[in-house]
C-alpha cells in the first residue's frame, strides 16, 4: 500500500497525447516525463513533433532537448534519466506522468525490468553489423528468427540495433531474450499505476499522420534535416535513423525524390502506428480510452481522475 504513484499516458503517434497530457498534469499536479525515443534529442524539432516551450504552460518536463544527436539513446539510459526525473517529480509533491509512444520504454520502467550487460563483445558486435550491411538487414532478422522466433516477430527487421541486442544476448546466454523479457515483465510493478492508451479511429488517426507530415515539412523539415547534415550528424547515428530523418536525408543525397520521401515517410509512420497499437494492446493492465467515445478532451480528463481515484492514485 506503499507503492509511490505513477500515471502512463501512451497510444500511437499523432493520437493526441501531448494535450491530453497537459491538462491532466494540471489536473492532478503531476510533472511530465517524456517516453519518446526521439524528443531527448536537441536541434530536433520539427520531424520530432517535440513540444514548444509556450505549449507546455508551466508543466515541468524531463528528458526533452537534453542529449546531443551524435548520442546514443537506449532503453537502459532512458530508464536511469526517468528514474531520477521521478525521484525529483516525487521530492516536489507531484505525480510522474510517462507521457509518450516507445511501448519498450515504458515497460521497463513500469515494472522495474532489470537488463543484464552484455560483456560488449564488439568483435560480434561489428561481425553482425557488417552482415547487415552486406546483406541486408533482413538477412540478420532471419538469424534472430532461428533462435528466437518470439523476438523477431516483435522486433521490426530495420530496428537493426535491437535485433542484433536480441542476436548478442542469446549468444552470451543462451537464452532467447523474449524467454528473459517476458520473466522480467511479469513482475509485479513497485508503483500504485494506471496505464492509459489513447486510440482513435484508425482513418482519423492516419489523417492525423499525413496532415503532421504536411505540416512538418510547411514548418521546414527539409532545412532541419539539411542543417543537421551539414554539422556532421551522418545517416549511421541512432538519431538520424528516426521516421523523418532517414527519408528526408535520402532525398538530400539525391537517392529519392522529395515526393518519394514524403510518401515513404508518411507510409512508414502509418506502419509505425500500427505496430504502437500491437505493442499497447498485448500489455496487462491497461485501460483504453478511445477517443470517439467522447466530445472533449474534458470528458476524457473527468473518467482519467475518476480512475485515479478508484485506484488512490491521486
Amino acid at each position: 500500500m506503499n507503492k509511490k504513484p505513477l500515471v502512463v499516458l501512451t497510444g500511437p503517434t499523432a493520437v493526441g497525447k501531448t494535450d491530453l497530457s497537459i491538462a491532466l498534469a494540471k489536473s492532478i499536479g503531476g510533472e511530465i516525463i517524456s517516453a519518446d525515443s526521439m524528443q531527448v534529442y536537441k536541434k530536433m524539432n520539427i520531424g520530432t513533433a517535440k513540444i514548444k516551450p509556450e505549449e507546455m504552460c508551466g508543466i515541468p518536463h524531463y528528458l526533452i532537448d537534453v542529449l546531443d544527436p551524435s548520442e546514443d539513446f537506449n532503453v537502459v539510459i532512458f530508464k536511469q534519466m526517468a528514474l531520477s526525473a521521478m525521484e525529483q517529480i516525487y521530492s516536489h509533491g507531484h505525480i510522474p506522468i510517462i507521457v509518450g509512444g516507445t511501448g519498450f520504454y515504458i515497460q521497463a520502467l513500469l515494472y522495474d525490468i532489470q537488463f543484464e550487460e552484455n560483456d560488449d563483445d564488439m568483435e560480434y558486435r561489428a561481425y553482425l553489423a557488417q552482415l547487415a550491411e552486406e546483406k541486408g538487414n533482413a538477412f540478420i532478422h532471419t538469424m534472430l528468427e532461428e533462435v528466437d522466433k518470439k523476438a523477431a516477430e516483435k522486433i521490426h527487421p530495420n530496428n537493426i540495433k535491437r535485433v542484433i541486442r536480441a542476436l548478442e544476448f542469446y549468444k552470451k546466454t543462451g537464452r532467447p531474450i523474449s524467454e528473459h523479457n517476458a520473466e522480467e515483465s511479469a513482475r509485479p510493478s513497485p508503483y500504485n499505476y494506471e496505464y492509459f492508451v489513447l486510440n482513435d479511429h484508425r482513418d482519423k488517426l492516419y489523417d492525423r499522420i499525413d496532415r503532421r507530415v504536411d505540416m512538418m515539412l510547411e514548418e521546414g523539415l527539409v532545412t532541419e534535416v539539411e542543417k543537421l547534415y551539414k554539422e556532421g550528424y551522418h545517416k549511421n547515428l541512432i538519431s538520424m535513423q528516426g521516421l523523418g530523418y532517414k527519408e528526408i536525408l535520402d532525398y538530400l543525397e539525391g537517392n529519392i525524390s522529395l515526393d518519394d520521401a514524403v510518401y515513404i515517410l508518411k507510409r512508414d509512420t502509418r506502419h509505425f502506428a500500427k505496430r504502437q497499437l500491437t505493442w499497447f494492446k498485448r500489455e496487462r493492465d491497461i485501460t483504453m480510452i478511445n477517443k470517439y467515445e467522447y466530445e472533449n478532451n474534458q470528458q476524457i480528463i473527468d473518467d482519467m481522475i475518476k480512475k485515479l481515484k478508484e485506484k488512490d492514485i491521486i
